[in-house]
């Protein structure tokens, strides 16, 4: 095989066969950023297109630069209409992370854009990176080498999460603790018993059907608690939060401290 900056399913067997993954979002709209995430040892790069600075154009930049590190790039789409789904498909990424879909019809009707008609509706091209820009053809045929990530982010998704998890095309199950944590009424409570019982549902949801479960962790101890408990799509932070806390750390540890201006006097 040529060399190539696709990922040609490899991220998604090795999650098929169990293995522990960490990555990282990326969100800074900055190639620079990707490549630095990439250089670290990330398993795989999250490209943001929900909350992230940047937009689509941003997947045809952080999917060569990942990939020279053998990196590959997910991508969180906007939105799970076809459109947006179809365009960072056509630029290689390795898989498609869907944000907030609410029911198993919801996400079965989603994972229709990632296939090829008859078994979907994704635009049929070939002249773009998916395609090795016209020569290899035959990769209209190999639309199984896409990692399909879906996240529950909602008590509606919670409650149909056995469902979502049994359906053709979904390899992960995502939880996104914000989200997740405020529509239970428990926003930012991660201890909270309601929560906590939310995770295991999903995590065992997920074994049940031999998929994959990952969440969003801030930092390296959170992240192996998780690869502990059997989590193996792990999220450690993203560009800007990373790369915040250092920064704020370093400043911390090279700053006086605060002086008590408070003088006794005899």
């Amino acid at each position: 095989m040529n060399r190539s900056p696709l990922d040609h399913g490899r991220l998604r067997a090795r999650l098929a066969e169990g293995e522990p993954t960490l990555g990282t979002f990326v969100g800074m709209a900055s190639p620079v950023a990707a490549e630095v995430c990439a250089a670290a040892g990330a398993d795989w790069l999250l490209l943001d297109l929900e909350h992230g600075a940047g937009g689509e154009e941003q997947a045809r930049t952080t999917v060569p630069v990942a990939a020279s590190y053998g990196v590959p790039t997910v991508v969180r789409v906007e939105s799970a209409a076809r459109i947006r789904i179809g365009r960072v498909l056509d630029l290689g990424v390795a898989g498609i992370m869907l944000p907030r879909l609410d029911t198993a019809a919801e996400v079965r009707e989603a994972l229709r854009h990632l296939r090829y008609p008859p078994a979907g509706d994704r635009g049929v091209a070939t002249y773009n990176r998916a395609c090795r820009f016209g020569l290899d053809p035959a990769a209209l045929e190999r639309e199984g080498e896409i990692l399909g990530v879906v996240q529950i982010e909602s008590a509606s998704a919670l409650a149909e999460a056995e469902a979502i998890a049994a359906l053709d095309g979904v390899d992960v199950l995502f939880v996104g603790p914000r989200d997740l944590s405020n529509d239970l009424g428990v926003p930012g409570d991660f201890a909270a018993p309601v929560y906590r019982e939310a995770l295991e549902r999903v995590r065992k949801a997920a074994a049940a059907h031999g998929k994959a479960c990952g969440l969003l962790v801030p930092d390296g101890p959170a992240a192996a608690a998780k690869r502990a408990e059997g989590w193996t799509f792990i999220a450690i932070g993203s560009d800007s939060t990373l790369l915040a806390a250092a920064l704020s750390a370093v400043l911390g540890e090279a700053r006086p401290e605060p002086r008590d201006h408070q003088e006794t006097h005899s």
